[in-house]
């Protein structure tokens, strides 16, 4: 069945494109319109058709916008190669034509200066290897296994997939930890007010009465007016401990300490773990369908897991496998990872599976994070109220309390 390349959009008005199987471009129209889409352009997957395609979605992307490279623009760039690549257009091509749609300025340098490298003699991977900053150790391995396979856009479209799954998960936990911050923001910003502004006016209120305040009046009077005095003080010695602690764990010892710390918390230690785990899982499940050989994907997965404690367990593991040991032993000896985890590994190399154990482990670890924020932000919301009622209350009964008293002595009989 043949395959057309589409352009649509969808009800809220946002661009939609991809590759859809049809009978014909009719039958495709009707296909998209029951998903409620407005059909654009519809082209076939032919190396004319692609560059056409390209060229005529990119009038939305053609002005450059911004000048660093964002995840969004790599992985359009990445999901674009690999469409192009498919549809029979040359390396050479598809870079000069994607060139001229990207968004990012650095990024459209960058592509240049892979194409004058290409056309002096070099490879792809070896090319995006001149650009560590833009390219990391996981594109260019990548690239380098589709190359020598013959398979590069195979492998784009599975790196394209990677890289938008972990966009996607990245940008449910950034959203679900939204709202949290901003309650918290906002019930400390409360609390600053009252005590920087509310309560002085009661004190000067209280100076004017000769009589004793209550322990809880004078402990929130005395809080207030340190505050005042020594806000500047306080904010200097918060940035002083935030610079310093950002300072310390940029170093190896540091950022271990910090690690180790962060993974014994109880209830957030596990999070953090899985987060961790997460990310190693997809990393292999990627490296390893793309035909790269197990200690490369070690290797790869060591410098972008972003993790000290785990780069340690991932440098022992490559250890051990050069010994001969198979991957799930070192992987249970290192203690890093959950016997499901472990017994997921055994069985996918028994049967010849890694690459689809290492995608179930990943989409597991996904769903642990994604419900332990759900269940965090759904507790966290009547916490944070209960608590800011608790301190608010007892700032107003710190503040009325001399009031009552006033009206007690100057009440009848007083």
């Amino acid at each position: 069945m043949p395959k057309f390349f589409y352009l649509a959009r969808d009800k809220s008005g946002k661009k939609i494109t991809g590759v859809e199987d049809a009978l014909n471009a009719e039958e495709l129209v009707i296909k998209l319109q029951t998903k409620d889409l407005l059909v654009i352009n519809i082209l076939p997957e032919t190396k004319e058709g692609a560059v056409v395609f390209q060229q005529k979605t990119s009038l939305v992307h053609a002005k450059r916008k911004h000048y660093r490279i964002t995840s969004e623009d790599l992985t359009l760039f990445c999901r674009q190669l690999a469409t192009m690549l498919g549809a029979g257009v040359t390396i050479l091509k598809s870079l000069e034509v994607i060139s001229k749609q990207v968004s990012s300025q650095r990024l459209y340098r960058v592509i240049q200066d892979l194409q004058k490298c290409m056309e002096a003699g070099l490879s792809l991977h070896e090319s995006m290897s001149k650009h560590p900053g833009v390219f990391s150790e996981l594109w260019v391995n990548l690239v380098e296994s589709g190359e020598a396979s013959g398979n590069l856009a195979l492998v784009l479209n599975r790196l394209a997939a990677y890289l938008e799954r972990e966009a996607a998960f990245r940008a449910k936990i950034i959203s679900a930890l939204i709202y949290p911050a901003i309650l918290m923001v906002a019930g400390l910003g409360a609390l600053l007010f009252l005590t920087i502004k509310i309560i002085p006016t009661f004190a000067q209120l209280f100076a004017g009465f000769n009589v004793k305040l209550p322990f809880l009046t004078q402990v929130l009077i005395s809080v207030s007016s340190f505050t005042r005095k020594y806000m500047l003080v306080i904010l200097g010695v918060f940035v002083f401990l935030f610079v310093l602690f950002k300072n310390y764990i940029k170093t190896k010892e540091g950022l271990r300490v910090y690690e180790t710390f962060k993974f014994s918390l109880p209830v957030f230690g596990e999070f953090f773990r899985a987060i961790v785990v997460e990310r190693f899982s997809s990393n292999m499940a990627t490296l390893v369908e793309s035909g790269v050989p197990i200690l490369y994907s070690l290797e790869i997965s060591e410098h972008s897991v972003g993790s000290t404690l785990m780069a340690d367990a991932i440098r022992k593991i490559k250890e051990d496998i050069r010994d001969g040991k198979s991957l799930s032993e070192p992987m249970e000896k290192s203690g890093f990872f959950e016997p499901m985890v472990v017994q997921m590994v055994s069985i996918g190399e028994e049967i010849g599976e890694l690459s689809q154990m290492f995608k179930k482990i990943d989409a597991f670890y996904q769903d642990y994070v994604e419900t332990f924020l759900v269940r965090f932000t759904t507790l966290f919301e009547p916490v944070m109220l209960i608590f800011m009622g608790v301190v608010v209350g007892l700032m107003v009964v710190g503040m009325f309390l001399p009031i009552f008293q006033i009206a007690q002595i100057g009440g009848p009989g007083g």
